[in-house]
């Protein structure tokens, strides 16, 4: 499938141009305006500062000669002029090494003396200029300019003051002054803090990351038990910079980590140790404790962790970890619902469960009236932030690596701000096995209780399951033989291994209620190869067919770097009366299946991401307002942007969209319930029709 973009009034970007965003007009694209893009949208949103004081290329006389700054800040609603330049931006390409999958040494104020002298020279030369950065998106060097009678001094930061703010010792203390982050520059401060400990501490890549995940932690509960001064993962603006600042922050987050300890002692226990230098712990404090991780959206906090452990936790058992755009498409289309109790068996590190609290969070916003960050007061975050912690207590989670359970318990905890129940054990071998999740799981999640279930279980031939015990519960694990009618028979004769996915399809279903729904990712070859036919009829046989979505090998292919072509099936468990019916009829009727082909996902092979474009090759465009709430002048204030934004070249929100049309034609089928179509006695069963969404 492919949805045509609306294009009556649609403005066009020719090649190799970008849209500035400070005055949002078309500019050269290069690495570096790259850089300078990202930088301008976060100071916009995270700074709180008008595009309207703010200027592009800048040109600021030196000494008789003339340099430029690529984002001059001038006083709010003055004239752009040097007398009223008060912040200076000088942007670099990213270095080429340093891709986001590879961790790199960072570099401190010294070592880039070299490529700070410019800003030093602009700021020395404009008498109202406080503040520079310069930064190539892996590092950033703040300043701040300190004058005397006798010379002019640049001290390092780390960080900038708010839009109306000064960077006082206090002010990253102030739950006030704590920000919402953007996406993108979320995803930047976890790489540099993991770039950080894995780079210049000379740290594996495991321990760098689960040093990393401490501090999260340690974060995270900060945030929830404090109020104000009493918060202690904190740094001040030049703390990490001397020896007796970063001791200083130690001497607060080594007490915290231990109340963490103690606090989840079922994820970590005495070997878990902050075993960081005072400088790479006072690096990292710095770089997440500007952030308000419960106000800052979930999509942000979800693609930043799960870059980071993405890269560090991918296994060889099979374990491909789901592409987000899957992920959201399924959440999408299965629509979860509050009342509902939801199990991921096979959660990788998280990536369902979170999207599912990010489907219900704007669930609970859009039902309340608000937008996340913009009109959002007190009392309206509380409600909604406590609506979705108690639903959490209806997410489920099992995974038989316990490096993985650990990172799917923060994942959903940096989420919600509560934890859900995530089991180490093999969903395979359950209610049976001896791994520390499965008692507990056997009251919380028996088979035949959960209203939704999706998952990416691990795929392949070359990890198959042989043991007796596992293939003894599955009916998929035995040899099927046709019969004269076109069906098939068990025989009864277990195979000696069967591959992982198929039993994944029944254990799956069999932890459905009935008329509770399921998504899958699976390989192709199950919905098409001629000797899987017995699964397929299998699965005809238990449920009814929702939908099916082809993949195209991008989505594996940049994500995870896996090559695999797979589907995306939707299915609605029977109830034993609607099987009954079926058998005393002995042919079953047909019912409407939605089915549809994703040819673009938003990026190619590379990873480069795809946009619309016209007939003749052009860009398109479209009109997008970004809102922002921020302190200004002592106040909470909203500020709206409107910008033109190139549009993403993505079948997989069209193909979300053109389901909930087909379900608005064609109720689901079987059983009625508070989200299902007419009951068995008015909706004829069972066989399914293909109809795939208009093009």
């Amino acid at each position: 499938m492919s949805a045509e973009p609306a294009t009556e009034c649609a403005a066009i970007l020719e090649e190799g141009r970008v849209l500035d965003y400070i005055t949002g007009k078309p500019v050269k694209d290069s690495a570096k305006e790259q850089v300078r893009q990202h930088i301008a949208r976060a100071l916009f949103h995270e700074y709180g500062i008008s595009v309207d004081d703010m200027a592009a290329g800048f040109k600021v006389p030196c000494d008789g000669r003339v340099r430029t700054a690529d984002i001059a800040i001038f006083e709010p609603g003055t004239e752009h002029t040097p007398n009223n330049l008060r912040r200076i931006v000088v942007c670099q390409s990213e270095p080429k090494s340093g891709g986001k999958k590879r961790a790199v040494k960072l570099r401190d104020h010294e070592q880039a003396r070299k490529d700070l002298e410019d800003l030093k020279d602009m700021l020395a030369a404009v008498p109202a200029a406080t503040y520079g950065l310069w930064t190539n998106r892996l590092d950033f060097f703040f300043l701040k300019k300190q004058e005397t009678r006798f010379d002019t001094r640049f001290e390092p930061l780390g960080d900038w003051p708010l839009a109306d703010g000064t960077l006082g010792s206090k002010d990253v203390v102030s739950e006030a002054y704590l920000r919402r982050a953007t996406p993108e520059m979320l995803r930047i401060a976890f790489r540099r803090c993991h770039n950080y400990i894995h780079g210049n501490e000379g740290m594996a890549k495991d321990a760098a990351f689960w040093q990393f995940l401490y501090l999260i932690f340690a974060k995270m509960y900060d945030e929830r038990t404090a109020r104000g001064e009493l918060r202690r993962f904190w740094a001040g603006p030049t703390e990490q910079f001397d020896s007796a600042g970063q001791a200083a922050i130690r001497a607060r987050i080594e007490p915290l980590f231990a109340e963490v300890k103690r606090r989840w002692c079922d994820i970590f226990g005495d070997a878990d140790q902050i075993s960081l230098s005072d400088r790479a712990l006072a690096f990292m404090v710095s770089e997440l404790a500007k952030y308000d991780f419960r106000r800052t959206g979930l999509d942000a906090k979800g693609a930043a962790y799960q870059e980071i452990v993405g890269t560090n936790l991918r296994g060889d058992k099979g374990q491909y970890f789901t592409p987000g755009g899957a992920v959201k498409l399924m959440v999408a289309m299965l629509d979860p619902q509050e009342h509902q109790r939801f199990l991921d068996p096979a959660c990788g590190t998280g990536s369902f469960p979170v999207a599912v609290l990010e489907h219900m969070n704007r669930t609970f916003r859009e039902a309340a009236g608000i937008q996340q960050g913009t009109d959002e007061t007190t009392v309206e975050f509380l409600g909604v932030h406590e609506r979705l912690r108690e639903y959490t207590t209806r997410i489920f989670a099992a995974d038989f690596d316990p490096a993985l359970v650990r990172a799917t318990q923060m994942n959903i905890l940096m989420a919600s701000d509560a934890e859900a129940r995530v089991f180490h054990m093999n969903s395979l071998e359950f209610p049976g096995g001896s791994l520390s999740g499965v008692k507990p799981a056997q009251a919380w999640v028996r088979l035949g209780t959960m209203d939704l279930v999706m998952t990416n279980p691990p795929f392949g031939s070359d990890i198959p399951i042989t043991e007796p015990a596992i293939l003894s519960q599955y009916e998929l694990a035995c040899t099927w033989e046709r019969t004269p009618d076109g069906g098939f028979r068990n025989t009864g004769t277990r195979k000696k291994s069967v591959a992982p996915e198929v039993l994944f399809i029944e254990r799956c279903v069999q932890w459905l209620k009935e008329g509770g729904r399921m998504g899958i990712v699976l390989p192709d070859g199950i919905l098409g190869n001629p000797g899987d036919e017995y699964i397929r009829w299998w699965i005809l046989r238990h449920c009814w067919v929702l939908a099916s979505v082809d993949l195209p090998v991008e989505a594996f292919i940049v994500e995870a770097n896996v090559n695999i072509l797979t589907s995306l099936l939707f299915l609605k468990k029977k109830t034993h009366q609607e099987k009954q019916a079926e058998d005393l009829t002995g042919e079953p009727l047909d019912y409407p299946v939605f089915m549809a082909v994703a040819e673009k996902v938003g990026f190619d092979r590379r990873g480069a991401p795809l946009f619309k474009r016209s007939p003749e090759g052009e860009e398109l465009l479209e009109d997008q307002d970004e809102t922002e709430r921020v302190r200004y002048r002592g106040e909470w204030v909203t500020r709206t942007l409107k910008r033109k934004r190139r549009i993403p070249d993505n079948d997989l929100p069209a193909i979300a969209a053109a389901y909930r049309k087909f379900r608005a034609e064609h109720p689901e089928p079987g059983a009625s319930g508070p989200l299902c179509g007419p009951s068995p006695a008015t909706r004829p069963a069972s066989r399914p029709t293909h109809s795939r969404p208009e093009q």
